[in-house]
């Protein structure tokens, strides 16, 4: 009878989901920026309570959600991290809260992200020293945009894939700020004309040098929405950074990819 109660514990705490299973947590938490409420989903291991442990931070790409990291709750929990996975406010049509794309803005994901990153370093049970990032695509972007913000607020940033071609790219839709209309669909997906407009002024390489802490970026040389290039000159832009190539692999990480991956993100954060 215990442990079929062990098994099936689903409680319902002040409108957070929260589930039990090898003591290890996962529950809804929401995280206000201003009035935009941020949905996700937080991880901790077996005997994490009122223990002061890192966290991983996970920010989705394009059209994304939470559920982007939930791959990452049990290995990560392994190195004694605690995970957070969230959405975008607006950043994908899937998102928990407001699914409205059409108010997608690079720039707000950014202050999400800050704002994500304050939440956990006020947290009691969480070491602030010791915050790591991880962006997978535009998410990569927002992380590296926030990392250049923030240096010190950020122990480790890790990047799968991160667009950093988005400006350029999108800029050359467009030759100027009044052809942009007020929607257009990119994967079926419609973006507001704010989205196009403030990637104007915007260079993801700019303040890659302002980031002097240690730095991992993961690719895939088949990927066809990402130049690996784009990879290889942040390398050389980050004071301290190192790239995994991954041979074969798309865009997004799955099966052996994506165990390859979790093999060097481990390395990475075991490494002193």
């Amino acid at each position: 009878m215990k442990l079929l109660r062990k098994l099936f514990a689903i409680f319902v705490l002040g409108g957070a989901l929260t589930t039990s299973l090898k003591a290890q947590t996962t529950d809804t938490l929401i995280i206000n920026n201003g009035e935009r409420r941020i949905f996700g989903i937080h991880h901790r291991p077996a005997g994490a309570k009122d223990v002061n442990m890192p966290v991983l931070i996970l920010a989705h790409g394009f059209n994304g959600t939470h559920h982007y990291g939930r791959s990452y709750f049990e290995p990560m929990g392994e190195l004694g991290y605690q995970t957070y996975t969230f959405d975008f406010p607006c950043g994908g049509t899937e998102s928990a809260i407001d699914n409205n794309t059409l108010n997608m803005s690079i720039r707000d994901e950014e202050s999400d992200l800050l704002a994500v990153i304050d939440y956990f370093a006020s947290r009691e049970d969480t070491d602030g020293s010791r915050i790591v990032v991880l962006g997978g695509s535009q998410g990569g972007l927002v992380s590296a945009l926030a990392a250049s913000k923030a240096p010190e607020k950020i122990y480790r940033l890790i990047l799968e894939y991160p667009a950093f071609c988005i400006p350029n790219h999108h800029n050359g839709r467009y030759g100027s700020v009044e052809e942009i209309p007020d929607t257009t669909y990119i994967w079926k997906v419609p973006l507001g004309r704010r989205f196009f407009a403030e990637l104007r002024d915007m260079d993801a390489f700019a303040g890659m040098g302002l980031y002097t802490r240690p730095v991992l970026i993961i690719h895939g040389d088949k990927d066809p929405v990402v130049p690996l290039n784009d990879s290889e000159r942040a390398v050389g832009l980050y004071p301290d950074a190192r790239l995994k190539v991954i041979s074969g692999a798309g865009h997004g990480f799955s099966g052996e990819d994506f165990t390859l991956s979790l093999k060097y993100i481990t390395e990475f954060l075991k490494a002193k």
